[in-house]
Parts: C-alpha cells; sequence; structure tokens
C-alpha cells in the first residue's frame, strides 16, 4: 500500500492541515483519540478519502511488563473507529516497576530507550507477538530518539531491528529525525544503520524538527526540520522508496503556509533521488495475493514469519550468532529498566555504567516535558501560580515521580504545595486550593459556590 505524504495530525493545526494541498494520509495520537468518536476534522478528512493512522504511545512494548490488554483494546477501539490500514508504536519502556520488582510503579512520561541485548530483545519479542495478536490490523514500530545509552549493549541498531522483524515480521516506522539524533548525541552513524536494517519491511517515514544546545540533540517536533535530517531522508531514499513519509509537528505550531514549505521540502527530497530497481522502488506496494501489503497473506500481519520479500539481517550489520535463551530474561530487563528509570525521576543512585552527566540532562527533559504537559492538562495552574509554576514544578518532580498519568500528576503537584502552604500569596493559594477541591471531590462544585468564590476572589484582590 502506497500511502504517499502525510502530516501529523493535532486539534492546533486541525483546520491549516485541512487547507493543506497533496495531503494522503495523517497520522493522530492514538490515546488523544475518543473511543467512539472522532474530531469533527478527521471526519472531513475521511469523506475526503484521507487515511488516518493511529499513532500510539503509551504501550511500552520495550518494557518488561507484557502489554496491558486494556490499553492493546483501546488501540484496537481506535484502529477499527478509523478505518486504519495499521497502527504504529514505538520501541522503547515508558514505565517501569511494580509486581516484577516488587518496588512501585514508576511511570516516565515519555519513550526510554531499549537495552540492544539479546534478553531484551527476546522480552520485546514477546510483547510485539501479544500485541500483533490483539490488534486488528498490522503493527509498525518506530526507533526512538535518545539522549542516554545503555552499558554492554550486544547490538547495534540496525541489527537490532533486522532480527526484531526477523523474529516478528513485524514492520517498521523509521524516524530519520530520530536517526540524526543518535548521530550527534550518541554517535551512532545513519547510514551504518540504514546499510543493518530490512529497508523492506519499512511502512513508512518520520521527518521532525528539532535543535542543538550545548552539544545534545533535543528531539522537539517543535522546531523546523532542519537540511541534516532531509539529508538521513535523502540517505534512505538513495536505498528504497518508502511507501509514505510524514511529517511530525507537536508543539510550537507555525502557519499553515510554513507547514506546506516543510512538506515541500520533503518531497523534493524524495524526488531528487534515484531511479531504484523494480524489486526494491517501493516494498509495500506489491503485496503477495490477499495480503495488504502489511504483513502476512492472512491480512492481519500476525506471526513469526518474516514479510514477504524481507531478507534477515544484511551482510552488512549480520548480527551476532544469538545465544540461547536464558531464564529470566523478563526479571532482568525489569531490574535493569527500575534502576534507570527511578534515577531518573526519583533521585535515586545511577546505576553502574552509564554516562553521569547525560543522565543529569535526560532527567531534566524529563521534568521540563512533564511541567508543561501539566501546564496543557491544568492550564488553571500556571494562570494561578504565574511565573512561579515552572521553578515550583521542576523542584517538585525531582523527588516525586508521576505513577498515575498527567492529571493525576497536577493533582498531587497542588496537594505538595497546599501541604506545604504555598504559594506564599494567600489569593493565589485560595485559588490553588478551590481548583484542587473541586477536581478532588466526589461531586464538582455548584453554580452557586463557583460564583461566591469568583466574587471573593475579586475582592481579594482590590
Amino acid at each position: 500500500m502506497k500511502l504517499g505524504i502525510g502530516i501529523g495530525w493535532r486539534p492546533e493545526i486541525a483546520a491549516e492541515v485541512e487547507a493543506l494541498e497533496g495531503i494522503d494520509w495523517v497520522e493522530a495520537v492514538a490515546e488523544n483519540l475518543c473511543a467512539d468518536h472522532l474530531p469533527d476534522s478527521l471526519v472531513r478528512l475521511r469523506r475526503r478519502g484521507v487515511r488516518i493512522v493511529p499513532h500510539g504511545v503509551a504501550l511500552g512494548l520495550g518494557g518488561a511488563d507484557r502489554p496491558d490488554p486494556g490499553r492493546l483494546a483501546a488501540l484496537a477501539a481506535r484502529a477499527e473507529l478509523l478505518g486504519a490500514p495499521l497502527v504504529t508504536e514505538h520501541i522503547a519502556f515508558v514505565r517501569a516497576g511494580g509486581p516484577l520488582t516488587a518496588s512501585p510503579g514508576l511511570e516516565a512520561g515519555h519513550l526510554l530507550p531499549v537495552p540492544r541485548t539479546w534478553d531484551a530483545l527476546e522480552v520485546l519479542c514477546e510483547n510485539v507477538r501479544v500485541a500483533q495478536d490483539s490488534l486488528p490490523v498490522p503493527l509498525a514500530l518506530e526507533n526512538i530518539a535518545a539522549l542516554i545509552t545503555w552499558p554492554d549493549e550486544e547490538l547495534t541498531e540496525g541489527q537490532f531491528l533486522a532480527e526484531l522483524v526477523e523474529r516478528t515480521g513485524v514492520r517498521l516506522l523509521i524516524d530519520v529525525a530520530n536517526l540524526h539524533t543518535n548521530h550527534v548525541n550518541l554517535g551512532l552513524d545513519p547510514a551504518r544503520a540504514l546499510d543493518e536494517l530490512p529497508v523492506e519491511a519499512i511502512a513508512y517515514v518520520h521527518v521532525a524538527g528539532g535543535v542543538e544546545k550545548d552539544g545534545v540533540w533535543h528531539d522537539t517536533h517543535a522546531h523546523p526540520v532542519t537540511a541534516p535530517v532531509l539529508d538521513v531522508l535523502a540517505e534512505l531514499r538513495s536505498r528504497v522508496d518508502p511507501p509514505g513519509v510524514l511529517l511530525e509537528r507537536d508543539d510550537d505550531f507555525p502557519p499553515g503556509a510554513e507547514l506546506a514549505g516543510e512538506l515541500d521540502a520533503i518531497r523534493a527530497t524524495l524526488e531528487a533521488g534515484p531511479t531504484l530497481p523494480a524489486s526494491a522502488a517501493s516494498p509495500a506496494s506489491a503485496p503477495s495475493p490477499a495480503s495488504d501489503g502489511y504483513g502476512d497473506s492472512d491480512g492481519g500481519g500476525h506471526g513469526s514469519r518474516s514479510p514477504a520479500g524481507a531478507a534477515g539481517p544484511h551482510s552488512a550489520g549480520t548480527a551476532p550468532p544469538s545465544p540461547a535463551p536464558l531464564p529470566g530474561a523478563r526479571d532482568r530487563l525489569a531490574v535493569s529498566q527500575t534502576a534507570l528509570l527511578s534515577a531518573l525521576v526519583a533521585g535515586t543512585p545511577a546505576p553502574e555504567g552509564f554516562d553521569h552527566r547525560r543522565l543529569r540532562v535526560q532527567s531534566r527533559a524529563l521534568a521540563v516535558k512533564r511541567a508543561g504537559v501539566v501546564a496543557k492538562v491544568a492550564p488553571e495552574l500556571p494562570e494561578i501560580l504565574g511565573d512561579g509554576f515552572r521553578p515550583a514544578f521542576l523542584a517538585y518532580a525531582k523527588r516525586r515521580p508521576m505513577s498515575g498519568g498527567y492529571r493525576r500528576d497536577a493533582l498531587d503537584f497542588a496537594e505538595h504545595l497546599l501541604v506545604r502552604d504555598e504559594p506564599a500569596d494567600p489569593v493565589a493559594r485560595r485559588e490553588l486550593t478551590y481548583w484542587w477541591q473541586d477536581r478532588i471531590g466526589s461531586r464538582p462544585p455548584g453554580r452557586a459556590t463557583l460564583l461566591a468564590r469568583a466574587a471573593r476572589a475579586a475582592l481579594a484582590r482590590r
């Protein structure tokens, strides 16, 4: 299936996306969609024949735990609601702790890298098979950007992805911006990764912007796409004509004309690529009989055999022989991931072998992102606290890991301040108290209560 050129659909730019010319498909964050109701903008796009692909961010398939059945059911429901040709997720872990380690559960609020070890690969493959069996359409997985790397890794990124495809038949979503990020931050060569991975398994490609600060590349999705990222796209295009390419933007949204300009740059990069042999020109455009081009010929893309036409790890990046699986891979992975995440979000000592400076950078980045998302889901908090919101939240986040999602995090932060008799301004403290009580109580306040509070707050400001 040829997807063509697409853009990430976000509510903030829904009108701009609808107005863009030449958009063949869009991608929507699965967790931001209601299970039984589509935003009007997506309904209109579907009526125009624009395909919609749900992009998951919360499964944590690279984690030690098996995939949560509720999250899988929710992702499956959104795929069916959208009539999607496939669903996508990430090769990452997003939570740790819990029963496997007999410790409190921890949430990262971010995609964190999986160690490229045989243990982690074994666990990931099993998790992927569980997900494939639970989804009504094929699954594609995305490589992620990283600020840190695990010590004692046994496989390169390309080898790891090739082994994953070989063992599960899963498709790949290759993010060229993430390959560039890992080049700057970790010294990994994007060309080598592309040489090693099975490009025949690519379902589509992500392109996104970022920014470099103090020698570290931050994959922000809030800046324009840079020339080096387009260079990686050109490298990929020299090997394969990808079935689809999508522009991602998640924040600091520019006018529609700027988005159109970035899409034009992507098109120009693809069009400037070489003429490839017919066998490599479009890996998903010639499916086997009864196949949808994204997996096995049964139309589900499930099972352990490779996609049609996909070889094993390429000779340029042949992985070392896989050792015989050892029992306890999940338990070992659980312990190591919990130790890392605890160091990042709870201030515990850094695990042995990690770069302490990079861990501090990653920890700060997680806290900043957490503050930004809390400000979005609870915009009243920065309004009440003003300039004091961000420093107060960052101080709170140093020792208070997130464990129940961002809305719970906002409530816990407000409670933390109130227990400490903060903020110092009595009016702001009273407003924060009301905000917290309104949301923590069993019933919301009535209209009369809200009017009385507003009047008292107005008098207090005089």
